[in-house]
């Protein structure tokens, strides 16, 4: 096996295998050289090549989000990392351990006009969990350090410098990947790398350090306050935000679905499922927005106690009803950061979900309170009166995410787009045995396709991404890998726009509109699927899109795309219809 001479290069594979980060994805480079041939030379790690940087990096996105646990995205100098800031971004605010490794040029070329070269130096600064800055090795290319920066080494003995280069580097690299592993994070590692890149040797000139992760312990945590608050409310709400599936156990689900003083709102990125859940939260707070007095319904649902866990919240209805209709306590539930989105966050539970839970049940009385059954009732409503909208709309974007939300096979994974996708999405019942995900860090439309494959490559079972037209053909780049699964589908929404805009506020008629929100345009997927061998269908009505899915999800030896065409302009009616509908 070759190693490379760079001893740094070496020291970070061995970091590497130590903590068993074994997936690599790489954007191809000449600067990052050292490391391309340290990890690829070396059977432990799985290498992914991926040329479009921001494309690479989200792709690395959806695997670590898969495995939960780091993978590495490596990249060349330049403006090669400034590509990954999208993803660094969306791993900073969805807690996803990326970890990114970045060529650098040596110190003394930066700032002189160097090709590739830009102050690479914390350039994620304000969307990152840890900056490893490391130093150049002194015993390669000594000759340029002695030429450009003799200081460093000032007539010591060249093997004393490089034992405290390396013995700095070790503790940087400790530092981030320990702080990926534990805080679940994305993390960024500099590498200065001077010519010669492509050196080998035969075995390693070094044995890094490479210490422990360790394990904090969590302290007691006295619940009898919140014991008491919780007992004696008869009004309580949890909102469940993004979360990984399978991770709350039953007895917890079955508590909150049988308490009569519980209202339990999931969201489609919650992976939780229980017939006395609430899964269309705009189903419930929109009509009551379009009501004659809704004040009185607002107070009417506004809780007592508010219990939040999970990531962040696609629903703005629920934000704003509970920044207006605050409860007297909000807790959140977890060890990631509590965001104080409805701005009265009494306190962060820094427990396990399910502890917290079992604790607040450990007392097995029950309260009187019909305000499970009142809202109950409310959602069986809304749920028959949705099933006859349904029958008499035309063929729309509404009309379609029910049809192909319905056609999902079991244990499928399931990956959204942001927009549109994930709010119609919102709106409607989904197959338990789904495993969900959507970029809600950021809420971008950037990436999704690339996260989805990414994603694909780590999943047991068939993944499926639903987007629209406008995040599909931005991140189109995404197809333009080796490793996409035969059994990997898409479905695109093609409305010839950003529909969503024709939906809020402000919106009007007009070129302008069109042009500069809307974005209006003819295009379709039928070329790029011919480019990258996916299997292309369409379809623009019910009765060709039932047909097209009962065979879509079959076995054709390719990857898959189905484009649905929908009319642009009667969308943004027909959603708001539905909620007039149901009021």
């Amino acid at each position: 096996m070759n190693y490379s001479l760079i001893p740094t290069a070496q020291a970070i594979v061995q970091h590497c295998q130590a903590k068993n980060i074994s997936n690599i994805v790489i954007s191809p480079g000449s600067r990052n050289a050292p490391l391309i041939i340290a990890f690829t030379e070396n059977s432990f790690f799985s290498c992914y090549s991926i040329v479009d940087e921001r494309c690479a990096a989200f792709f690395a996105l959806g695997m670590a989000q898969q495995l939960q646990k780091p993978v590495v995205v490596l990249c060349t100098s330049g403006s090669a990392l400034l590509n990954y800031y999208p993803a660094v971004a969306e791993a900073y605010y969805s807690n996803i351990p990326l970890v990114v490794i970045s060529a650098d040029r040596p110190l003394y070329k930066i700032g002189i006009g160097d090709g590739q070269t830009i102050n690479q130096k914390n350039v994620y600064e304000n969307q990152i969990g840890y900056s490893a800055n490391l130093k150049q090795d002194v015993t390669h290319s000594t000759d340029k350090i002695l030429q450009y920066r003799q200081e460093w080494i000032n007539d010591r003995n060249i093997d004393e410098v490089q034992n405290e280069v390396q013995e700095y580097n070790d503790s940087e690299l400790n530092r981030a990947f320990n702080l990926a592993l534990t805080a679940q994070c994305p993390v960024h590692i500099n590498v200065p790398f001077e010519e010669p890149l492509y050196e080998t040797i035969l075995e390693p000139s070094i044995a890094s350090h490479s210490s422990p992760v360790s394990t904090q312990e969590d302290g007691d945590t006295t619940l009898q306050l919140q014991k008491d608050i919780w007992s004696q409310a008869t009004k309580k709400m949890v909102l469940i935000g993004v979360n990984a599936p399978n991770s709350i156990d039953e007895i917890t689900l079955k508590n909150l679905a049988n308490d009569p003083s519980v209202l339990v709102l999931t969201e489609t990125t919650s992976n939780l499922y229980h017939s006395n859940f609430f899964n269309s939260i705009d189903s419930i707070i929109t009509p009551i927005e379009m009501s004659e007095n809704p004040e009185i319904q607002f107070k009417a649902l506004q809780p007592e106690v508010l219990v939040t866990f999970g990531g962040l919240i696609v629903s703005k209805k629920i934000k704003a009803f509970l920044r207006n209709f605050s409860p007297e306590h909000h807790w959140h539930i977890g060890s990631h950061e509590a965001n104080d989105t409805f701005f009265c966050l009494e306190e962060h539970i820094k427990i396990p979900v399910a502890y917290f839970f079992r604790e607040m049940y450990a007392d097995t009385k029950s309260i009187k309170s019909n305000y499970f059954d009142y809202w109950n009732q409310v959602k069986r409503n809304y749920t028959l009166k949705k099933i006859a909208y349904l029958e008499k709309i035309p063929f729309s974007d509404f009309l379609v995410f029910n049809e192909v939300l319905k056609g999902i096979p079991n244990d499928y994974l399931l990956q959204l787009a942001n927009s549109s996708t994930i709010r119609y999405t919102q709106l409607f019942e989904l197959n338990p045995t789904l495993k969900v995900f959507c970029n809600r860090g950021t809420s971008g439309i950037d990436g999704s396709t690339s996260t989805a494959i990414g994603a694909s490559i780590i999943s047991e079972t068939p993944t499926l991404l639903i987007t629209g037209d406008l995040s599909f053909f931005y991140d189109s780049n995404a197809l333009w890998n080796n490793y996409i699964n035969t059994n990997f589908r898409i479905i695109v929404v093609n409305n010839k726009g950003g529909g969503i805009f024709r939906i809020l506020p402000g919106k009007e008629n007009s070129d302008d509109f069109e042009t500069y929100f809307e974005t209006r345009h003819e295009l379709n997927a039928e070329h790029l699927c011919s480019m990258f061998g996916f299997d292309y269908h369409t379809t623009n009505s019910s009765d060709t899109l039932q047909d097209q899915l009962n065979s879509f999800f079959d076995d054709s030896g390719r990857p898959k795309l189905l484009e649905v065409f929908t009319p642009a302009l009667i969308n943004d009616k027909i959603l708001i219809d539905y909620f007039r509908f149901i009021s």
